[in-house]
């Protein structure tokens, strides 16, 4: 029974060390969100966290500052929905579909 628990431990080491690893590289990943047919684009990257936010001047208009403004909010939340989305996949994908906590 111990060497049954001895090779579950060493399992989940290793599958520790690929989570961390793979941790690393969605964060270095890259995926854009973007609102107006493209008009607005933001970057977010694996950390969740803006990184390039791209603003067609034609949409900048200083009578309607609003729509502007829902246009950027619209983009940083595809982006950032599309980042959660490519975590949730990939740990999926690296833990079989279980739901550990945390990740």
């Amino acid at each position: 029974m111990a060497k049954g628990m001895s090779g579950m431990m060493k399992q989940m080491q290793k599958m520790q060390k690929k989570m961390m690893q793979l941790q690393e590289e969605i964060a270095e990943r890259r995926v854009e969100g973007t609102a107006g047919g493209g008009m607005v684009t933001a970057v977010v990257d694996g950390k969740l966290n803006v990184v390039e936010l791209r603003i067609d001047p034609a949409v900048v208009d200083p009578e309607d500052v609003e729509m502007l403004e829902d246009l950027v909010l619209a983009a940083v939340n595809q982006g950032q929905q599309k980042a959660q989305d490519m975590m949730t996949q990939e740990m999926g994908q690296l833990t079989g579909g279980l739901n550990i906590p945390g990740l």
